[in-house]
């Protein structure tokens, strides 16, 4: 399928509100994405409350070093709330729970590595994360996820560049 074909489709899945979900991927990706960072997923069992999460279940929550998500949480959720660790400098990290953002600079840091971790999952990637993203209801200046990432997201890029992360 071209590029085209794959971005309509995950825009028409999200357009009908069904974002995809952990049970809906290879968790051993997930979990091996979060370790080259240092960090761990922490699965909680269906029904149960999700420790750290900032919106309430079944999004994703976050406590030092550990991303804690359900089967049924957003994928896009589980990478936002990791990037927001990633991008935390080491000696902050350790004491975030709950609520890890700093800053507007590092809130759109962490949106735009979450877009780009996105590749690294199979079967996700940046058109379907993005339009889950909309879907979810982030929100943009320039209308959208893909509108902001691929033309007004270069100060994300560049913060993102002076701490030695992924930016491109």
């Amino acid at each position: 399928m071209t590029d085209a074909v794959l971005e309509r489709a995950a825009a028409e899945a999200a357009a009908g509100g069904a974002v995809l979900t952990l049970a809906e991927i290879d968790a051993r990706e997930a979990e091996a994405l979060l370790a080259r960072y240092g960090l761990t997923l922490a699965w909680v069992e269906p029904g149960q409350p999700i420790p750290g999460s900032y919106w309430g279940e079944p999004e994703a929550g976050l406590i030092a070093h550990t991303v804690y998500a359900r089967a049924d949480t957003p994928v896009h959720s589980l990478l936002h709330e990791a990037c927001h660790l990633i991008v935390a400098p080491a000696e902050r990290r350790a004491a975030i729970h709950t609520d890890a953002s700093d800053s507007q600079a590092e809130e759109d840091a962490t949106c735009c590595l979450q877009i780009m971790l996105a590749d690294a999952l199979s079967g996700v990637g940046r058109a379907r994360l993005m339009a889950d993203m909309d879907a979810w209801g982030y929100t943009f200046r320039l209308g959208s996820a893909r509108a902001w990432f691929e033309h007004d997201a270069e100060d994300a890029r560049a913060w993102l560049a002076a701490r030695g992360l992924p930016n491109g």
